[in-house]
């Protein structure tokens, strides 16, 4: 065996390892799929071990595999440290979801309090679907959103830690019936249509929160819309059809409307922080820190008297990494 082992070689052998997939583990390292083959080809014959079984229908670890993995993880760790060390760390790129969303915007203010020398990247990637394929291509290193509504598919490749059940509410015209009311009990939706994301792609999440929560009710989801962007695009979209929109209750308001809380029951959005599984890097820890303790601080995780959750989400917020 080399005594000098290239630490992209063990760069490139995790993130197989991690997708059990050689086209999407070149597109997670940006390089192509014969490069990256031909790494794990040569790590194999540094070692003199063979490291994956590959199949035309799948990648599977060996016994050398799963023995190199832990170390290769903490060399690899070890190299993040070191750069950070001497200010080379890249960028921690974290989505925020949207601009606007109190949550998000709070866990990351912390992690930079908590970890001042590294940096720390806003993206605004419109929905925790959407995110997730960037997360999975190592485009995105962290998200926020609702995990039990993601695909099982994406879900495989991803963990996540439970960071709020957030009260939702409903975005009124100002001059609509229930716009004058400080909370608005979710009966009284009934025969509306109410806008939920239907048709974006990148919210499939948020649309089957909607569903789950109107059925029975009476309630509507609203058909979709053009997928506007930036905030001026949705006001004049949602100002054309006039559709109570299902938000939370931090989200900004719009011109001419108003946010009013949904009460009897409280719907509760169940907001995680979400990551692809084998993550290193030295600003990391400290997101998860920042989560952790405005959750505890703030209650985020305590659930009000006759909150409503869909009962896979209970599930998966209380079973996490």
């Amino acid at each position: 065996m080399s005594a000098h082992l290239d630490p992209r070689l063990l760069r490139g052998f995790v993130t197989v390892a991690e997708e059990l997939h050689f086209t999407r583990a070149a597109a997670r390292l940006h390089v192509a799929q014969q490069a990256l083959s031909r790494d794990v080809r040569r790590l194999e014959r540094e070692l003199g071990a063979e490291l994956f079984v590959r199949t035309t229908r799948q990648v599977t670890l060996t016994p050398d595999g799963e023995r190199l993995l832990p170390y290769a993880r903490r060399v690899l760790q070890a190299q993040d440290e070191l750069l950070a060390a001497f200010g080379q760390a890249r960028p921690l790129l974290v989505d925020l979801n949207s601009p606007g969303l109190t949550t998000p915007r709070r866990v990351l203010h912390e992690a930079r309090e908590l970890a001042p020398r590294h940096e720390l990247m806003a993206r605004y990637e419109s929905g925790l679907t959407g995110a997730a394929g960037e997360l999975l291509a190592g485009r995105l290193d962290a998200s926020f959103g609702r995990f039990a509504g993601l695909d099982p598919a994406l879900r495989a490749g991803l963990a996540h830690q439970p960071v709020r059940f957030e009260p939702m509410a409903v975005v009124l015209p100002e001059d609509h019936r229930l716009a004058a009311w400080d909370r608005v009990p979710l009966a009284e939706l009934a025969g509306e249509s109410v806008y939920a994301g239907a048709g974006n792609p990148r919210t499939p999440e948020w649309t089957g929160l909607a569903r789950l929560l109107f059925e029975g009710r009476g309630i509507d989801i609203a058909p979709p819309a053009p997928l506007a962007v930036g905030d001026e695009e949705f006001q004049r979209i949602m100002a054309r059809t006039r559709n109570p929109i299902l938000a939370v209750v931090e989200f900004p308001a719009l011109p001419s409307t108003v946010v009013r809380p949904l009460v009897d029951p409280v719907p509760l959005s169940p907001v995680s922080l979400v990551w692809r599984k084998g993550l290193t890097h030295p600003a990391f820890d400290a997101l998860r820190r920042a989560a952790a303790r405005l959750a505890v601080e703030e209650g985020w995780l305590r659930r009000p008297a006759g909150g409503w959750i869909p009962a896979g989400d209970d599930v998966l917020m209380t079973s996490h990494d």
